[in-house]
């Protein structure tokens, strides 16, 4: 049976796993801190390998046919993007240098701001630091034949910004920069990197934009959940100066990946909080 590894086995990269096992793949799936043996995963393993640490990266046992690198840094700075993303592909790359490579970015990287549309021949220029640390591991990858996925904002069962911020009541309606917003359902992500793991060779070398291709404005997105969950409007207020310039303004395209044969089961961040969120945290 061909081995798939998925590098980083948190919230999208399990569900990844999921599909591949299902498919009857060799499924491992690598965390820093490991997982211990539970119903929920006793049909493929999750290890503790810190992609960080070239000595642990080194001496995992095993060869795959595919290896997928979805680690996150939960929200850290410019020197844990360094760490786990670049030097981490770095050491995958070395280590599984046959393998079909497939490096799970992020549409972040794109910086524009007047609401265009984006497409994987547009720049990215990013202006933060970890954006930054992103393209240049996304380099890295390119130059060694991998496959790059860049996902919009995730959401899914128990995760979702967007609504958390409105429950907290911090959410903010600014008609001065109501910025579109890309997003991209936990199971879609899923399904795209299934896809292009799948892809081999045909996919080698190029960059693919994983989202749902439906960009909302951000008041599109508040007033449907307060409408739907019976709760008060989002405040209209002007944003500070500093929370604008940290702001892209863009619109991201899925042509591409749906012309390799991707179709989201969420084309709407409404469709994925109607079938899929709400129901499951029983606000529905």
């Amino acid at each position: 049976m061909p081995r798939v590894l998925i590098a980083g086995c948190g919230y999208v990269g399990t569900a990844t796993a999921e599909l591949f096992h299902a498919a009857g793949w060799t499924v491992e799936g690598w965390t820093r801190r490991g997982e211990p043996e539970t119903d929920s995963v006793k049909t493929w393993p999750k290890r503790a390998v810190d992609l960080g640490d070239e000595n642990q990266v080194r001496a995992a046992d095993g060869t795959f046919d595919v290896v997928i690198q979805s680690a996150s840094t939960r929200g850290g700075d410019a020197e844990a993007y360094r760490r786990v993303y670049l030097e981490g592909a770095h050491y995958l790359r070395d280590r599984f240098s046959e393998a079909v490579f497939v490096f799970v970015s992020s549409s972040s990287v794109y910086a524009q701001r007047t609401g265009e549309w984006i497409t994987e021949e547009s720049a990215a220029q990013p202006e933060h630091e970890t954006g930054k640390v992103l393209r240049e591991s996304e380099k890295l990858v390119l130059e060694h034949g991998g496959t790059i996925a860049r996902l919009s904002g995730l959401y899914g069962p128990g995760r979702s910004a967007l609504l958390q911020r409105l429950l907290r009541g911090e959410a903010v309606i600014d008609p001065s920069h109501d910025r579109f917003v890309n997003q991209l359902h936990r199971d879609d992500a899923a399904a795209a990197l299934f896809l292009l793991g799948n892809k081999g060779d045909a996919a080698r070398g190029q960059i693919f934009n994983v989202t749902d291709g439906l960009p909302l404005r951000l008041s599109e997105c508040y007033r449907w959940l307060a409408e739907t969950l019976n709760r008060p409007l989002p405040r209209t207020e002007e944003e500070g100066p500093a929370r604008k310039r940290g702001n892209s303004n863009k619109r991201v395209s899925n042509s591409k990946l749906r012309q390799a044969g991707w179709m989201p089961a969420f084309p709407s961040f409404m469709d994925g909080m109607k079938n899929s969120v709400l129901p499951e945290s029983g606000m529905f």
